[in-house]
């Protein structure tokens, strides 16, 4: 029977979803499954842009169902920006390749600026532009700044028209060779300051746009282009001023949750092979899974995907229910971003101590999945960027909780309109949580829930007590070894809050709970180690360090369900 807890392409049923959403991923499935795994591979090893993906979404209608919101959807009801069906479609292309996944994730960033702008020509263009079956890019980064927005060097002339000449290079940009719309950011050279900055809409067919390269060796066609006197008119125009550096960032606050998804299913793609493997390996004439070692790493990497998804899934709800005033997505975003893409490296790594040798042959989807998987984390922000941000609530979020309704599921067949009006992109600090402490009382007759729970504790005794001092603040080493502690608390209380909502198995959640535990005690000896920490805060960090609560009988029943996933599935030849 299947892992009802995995995706898995021979019983997937998206039954929560209105009727063309379900059709439309079903077959996106099926157009893989028909494809087969010897033609996925081969694309892959030979990296040949994705012209039959990208014909079978425009006949299907695909990117312009899921990625037009209903304000530009000129009464077609079936289109809007549904944070929950975005999800389950992430998780379909990161169980396939990380190639077709990006090709979609380069357009929700492109489209980003176009949805948050007032231009209504552009916004009419673009929704035609999908309707089309074109994908979209986000030209940001450069080469000599990667991302640093305030340091762009794309500049715009203006010129005798009203309009402005744009003459620049963007670099890491994504789809940037065949994209219908480019949001381009620049800034313009008769203001200063942020008043300067401004968005515009590029066509990458036009004669003044000139593609360069494409920078990896991969079908992820990351480019490098360069404008050369490129008129952009009135009409191109999507954002001005400080405007335009609150659409980059909030574009990147969208774009990001997709990155956890993706993420997943590369793991349960990538586990149901390694599972298959280790339970028909046969090693000094046992199975390869009759080793207690095999075993421990198989069922860590088994809880830790798990706690990726339920993690992933409640954050949805928070996305899909946040409004001016609860901002508390700006915290999970960054988590999904940094914690889940990380645990996604943790998994595919377990599994390959396994299957050794087996992760590198070229017929396998690990293949590609071991070297995929690291990409996520550096994605919209490096790991260290968004642990920075995360450490922005903290002080709030551990000590400072106010109230608020309980968030329900979100799995409606709604427009997330808030994801366009998300207004400045600043305040982060004043944002407040609901108590995390009610989401851990709730399970804590679980042993480990309730020795996270100790540690959770003691890291708001740390920050009473032992905080850092405004010299060791500028330490980002330091500060960075904190942010994993805090990342854990959060990471828990989500799974937490999704385990009570699905009636999750508790032997699961027990185990995966061991597991936080021992992550927690590293982080801590971590901290202990650190130049700069305190005779306070090394004698705190090693006080935090628990052993998390064995129990053989329940280890065993969880290694029941991983060994139960040999054989459950395997793609299409």
């Amino acid at each position: 029977m299947a892992d009802q807890l995995l995706f898995n392409p021979r019983s997937y049923d998206p039954a929560h979803f209105d009727p063309e959403t379900r059709r439309l991923l079903r077959a996106t499935v099926d157009w893989f499954e028909d494809r087969g795994k010897r033609r996925l591979i081969e694309d892959y090893r030979s990296r040949a842009w994705l012209a039959d993906f990208l014909a079978f979404a425009a006949k299907e209608g695909l990117f312009a169902t899921f990625l037009t919101p209903a304000s530009a959807a000129d009464g077609h009801q079936d289109k809007r920006w549904d944070t929950a069906r975005i999800a389950a479609l992430n998780e379909i292309f990161g169980f396939y390749g990380l190639d077709y996944w990006y090709a979609w994730q380069v357009t929700v960033l492109g489209l980003g600026p176009v949805w948050q702008s007032d231009n209504e020509t552009a916004r009419a263009r673009a929704a035609e532009l999908l309707s089309q079956g074109e994908v979209f890019a986000f030209g940001l980064s450069e080469k000599a700044h990667g991302a640093d927005i305030y340091s762009t060097d794309m500049l715009l002339e203006p010129d005798s028209d009203g309009g402005f000449r744009a003459t620049g290079s963007k670099y890491y940009i994504g789809n940037g060779n065949a994209a219908g719309l480019v949001s381009v950011f620049g800034r313009r050279t008769d203001v200063e300051g942020p008043d300067g900055y401004v968005f515009f809409a590029a066509d990458s067919r036009h004669p003044a746009y000139h593609l360069v390269k494409n920078v990896v060796d991969s079908s992820k066609y990351v480019s490098e282009f360069r404008l050369e006197d490129y008129p952009v008119a009135a009409e191109d125009v999507l954002h001005t001023g400080r405007a335009a550096f609150d659409a980059a960032l909030n574009t990147v606050n969208v774009g990001k949750f997709n990155l956890c998804t993706a993420s997943i299913g590369i793991c349960e793609h990538a586990m149901y092979e390694a599972v298959t493997h280790a339970q028909n390996r046969i090693l000094y004439g046992r199975p390869v899974t009759a080793f207690p070692h095999v075993r421990r790493e198989l069922t860590d990497a088994y809880v830790r995907l798990v706690g990726m998804k339920l993690f992933s899934d409640r954050a949805v709800d928070y996305f899909r229910s946040a409004g001016p005033d609860d901002r508390r997505y700006l915290l999970f975003n960054p988590m999904t971003k940094m914690k889940v893409t990380t645990e996604g490296e943790k998994v595919i790594d377990l599994m390959w101590d396994v299957i050794a040798a087996k992760g590198f042959e070229k017929d396998t989807y690990f293949a590609q999945a071991a070297t995929e998987i690291r990409g996520l984390p550096k994605l919209e922000g490096t790991v260290h960027v968004n642990l920075a941000l995360i450490l922005k609530f903290m002080g709030n979020h551990l000590l400072n909780p106010a109230e608020y309704a309980p968030v329900p599921t979100r799995r409606d067949a709604a427009d997330d309109a808030f994801l366009f009006r998300q207004g400045p992109a600043r305040g982060l600090g004043a944002i407040r949580f609901h108590d995390w402490r009610a989401a851990y009382d709730a399970f804590g007759h679980l042993p480990n829930v309730a020795r996270l729970r100790e540690q959770a504790d003691a890291l708001c005794e740390f920050v009473t007590t032992a905080a850092p001092d405004e010299e060791q603040s500028r330490d980002l080493d330091l500060l960075l070894a904190v942010g994993q502690l805090f990342a854990l608390v959060v990471h828990g209380q989500l799974i937490l809050e999704q385990a009570g909502l699905t009636s999750l198995d508790e032997d699961v959640l027990d185990e995966l709970f061991a597991v936080l535990v021992r992550d927690y005690s590293a982080h801590a000896v971590e901290l202990h180690g650190k130049d700069s920490a305190t005779a306070d805060q090394q004698r705190w960090a090693l006080s935090a360090v628990r052993r998390p609560v064995i129990d053989t009988d329940r280890s065993a029943r969880v290694w029941q369900r991983v060994e139960a996933l040999a054989g459950a599935y395997e793609m299409a030849p």
